[in-house]
């Protein structure tokens, strides 16, 4: 019982310290104006808020997202092969493809893919 109770006050006094001494070299020693302003995607802080933002660039991050998604939710296919009847898993993975493939299509045809006009 001893070494336990040695050992976790050990283990906590080691932790402070290196958390102590961390905070004590991330410390800014130079305080810049430009350093401590905020940085977002590229825009200019101190502009004007009410910038025209790019619709077109959104619809190609939220189509990539979305395509990402279904892309991991295709992962677990490959570890249920063994588990499942064949014809059982090739339905399934046929299925969830042509909805991916008729989403890109619909996508491609409504030109949301096409960047510059």
């Amino acid at each position: 019982m001893y070494i336990l109770m040695t050992s976790i006050l050990f283990t906590l006094v080691v932790s402070m310290l290196v958390m102590m001494v961390a905070s004590l070299l991330s410390k800014k020693m130079v305080i810049d104006r430009e350093k401590s302003s905020p940085f977002e995607c590229g825009f200019d802080p101190k502009g004007s808020a009410r910038l025209p933002f790019s619709l077109r660039f959104f619809l190609v991050a939220v189509i990539f997202l979305i395509f990402d998604v279904e892309i991991t939710l295709l992962m677990p296919l490959a570890y249920i092969l063994m588990l499942t009847n064949i014809f059982t898993w090739l339905c399934a993975g046929l299925g969830f493809l042509l909805i991916l493939l008729v989403g890109l299509y619909y996508e491609w045809s409504k030109g949301a893919l096409e960047w510059m006009e």
